[in-house]
């Protein structure tokens, strides 16, 4: 990634392409245009294989594109400029809850007292107040996940990057958390970028939402999410809600059978 302060953009992403090299080379992303605004929520939704991870990791620094750039306005002092969050929580099972949440901080030599502080934060904020010494183990699915959705926010990176966060959870997990994890971003309003399948994920968390087409993903289409904030769940009861479920659904069936071919 090139920093550059002329770029008025969290994530400006410029003609990216990326091939995974091999004897048949397999073309993952295609040409990706995109500007993310500072502060927003952007939800990534497209079919399986269509490299919304690879982008994902690309604009993390976890992979390089093959070609073309991504600039950014980020500026993080001694932490990453992204924090991740998986699918799979990814906490450290050796660790207690309060050690986990505030590991991204301790990497980055952030004194025990004050880490440990705004570990504590993140934790009541999180819902986990009273599992400080609790080990990932001792609790369940959805506070295991709790916890990694809290030590990235803890790390003070200006930018979250989600790879599908709850998709491993049930459905009534899945709601509380999608619940929760609005009201923690609405604390501080850091840019976050999230990959799902869930179109419903995407109109109730995301500022905008942008499909990808089958691989090698391309951008289809960037759509604006029009519900206001603070946002609650019960915009999916509607009419508008289902209306643009509906019209996504529409759009991202013949990239889903296209995607087909390739399983």
């Amino acid at each position: 990634m090139t920093p550059e302060t002329s770029t008025d953009y969290a994530f400006e992403v410029n003609s990216v392409h990326k091939v995974f090299p091999g004897s048949t080379g397999v073309h993952a992303l295609d040409d990706i245009n995109l500007k993310l605004k500072e502060g927003s929520f952007t939800c990534i939704v497209g079919p399986s294989g269509c490299g919304k991870s690879t982008l994902l990791r690309i604009l993390g620094d976890l992979e390089t594109a093959t070609s073309g750039h991504i600039s950014t306005s980020l500026r993080a002092d001694k932490v990453p400029t992204s924090a991740f969050v998986f699918q799979e929580h990814g906490v450290f099972p050796w660790f207690n809850v309060l050690q986990n949440v505030a590991f991204g901080e301790h990497m980055a030599g952030v004194g025990r007292r004050e880490r440990e502080e705004h570990a504590r934060h993140w934790i009541a904020e999180a819902g986990l107040t009273g599992f400080e010494n609790s080990y990932p183990h001792q609790l369940s699915g959805g506070m295991r996940q709790r916890i990694a959705i809290a030590r990235a926010f803890a790390t003070g990176s200006p930018a979250l990057l989600m790879d599908e966060p709850l998709g491993a959870l049930d459905a009534q997990t899945r709601m509380l958390m999608q619940e929760q994890l609005v009201k923690l971003w609405e604390l501080e309003r850091k840019t976050v970028v999230l990959v799902t399948h869930s179109i419903e994920e995407a109109l109730l968390l995301g500022d905008q939402i942008v499909m990808m087409s089958a691989r090698p993903g391309r951008v289809k289409e960037i759509i604006d999410v029009p519900f206001g904030r603070p946002r609650s769940m019960q915009i999916e009861a509607s009419p508008e809600f289902a209306s643009m479920k509906q019209d996504i659904w529409d759009s991202l069936r013949d990239e889903v059978q296209a995607s087909l071919r390739y399983s």
